[in-house]
């Protein structure tokens, strides 16, 4: 264990874009895991966790609602994964998530921006590993760590800092996990999802460099197929 990482849930988007963009990215995921079964969330656990995921991000009830409901009401959207690998300034890694109903326009809008902040599409998914996180208010990491382990779950990592559990498990202990935790009382998280991390996360020390990075990360942030972006950058 040791190994650092930062997941604390990301702010409400400030701007009107990022906030459109957010609720399009939780939309278009609710509707597909409603649409993949049965659309109640007591009876399909991928709905479920994608409901809780977006909760989490502060993602209003009737935006959740409207998803589930246009899933029922037998609206047909095909919506095609993504994924793109690049180097961004000052040497960071950067993979971004796309789910599109247009490959193409996905592919050249994440495209122009990376290139348009210094950076270029290239391989760095190797610098990354997959882990299911929880972050949610609590005092009681020592019994939650026990109750894990006891639960028979993969248990990777688990630190507390000013009131905040953050526990990392490994991806295919995602759901046990939650059921214990949803156990000892947690009904509220701010990260309940599987994630992708850095192996190791650097300082961008100049100061052009993380000026570029952060712009980097909000002109992705309101691109309207980016489903989540992920990279190994200290903030």
């Amino acid at each position: 264990m040791g190994r650092h990482f930062e997941v604390r849930a990301k702010s409400m988007a400030a701007t009107a874009a990022k906030k459109s963009a957010l609720y399009m990215r939780a939309s278009k995921e609710i509707y597909i895991a409603a649409k993949s079964g049965v659309p109640d969330p007591n009876s399909n656990l991928a709905l479920r966790s994608a409901i809780d995921k977006w909760k989490g991000q502060s993602v209003p009830k009737d935006i959740i609602d409207r998803a589930i409901k246009k899933a029922i009401g037998g609206e047909i959207e095909n919506y095609i994964e993504g994924r793109y690998e690049a180097f961004g300034p000052g040497g960071s890694f950067v993979v971004v998530d796309t789910l599109s109903d247009n490959v193409n326009r996905a592919l050249s809008d994440v495209r122009t921006v990376i290139s348009k902040k210094g950076g270029h599409l290239g391989s760095v998914l190797y610098n990354f590993f997959e882990a299911g996180v929880f972050v949610y208010k609590g005092e009681n990491k020592i019994e939650v760590e026990e109750e894990l382990i006891l639960g028979d779950v993969d248990l990777q990592e688990i630190t507390i800092e000013d009131g905040i559990i953050n526990a990392l498990v490994a991806p295919t202990d995602f759901q046990k996990a939650k059921e214990v935790l949803k156990s000892l009382g947690v009904e509220e998280f701010e990260t309940c999802e599987i994630m992708l991390l850095a192996n190791e996360q650097i300082n961008l020390e100049d100061p052009e460099d993380l000026k570029k990075f952060n712009e980097l990360l909000d002109a992705l942030d309101e691109l309207q197929d980016v489903q989540a972006v992920h990279h190994n950058v200290n903030l």
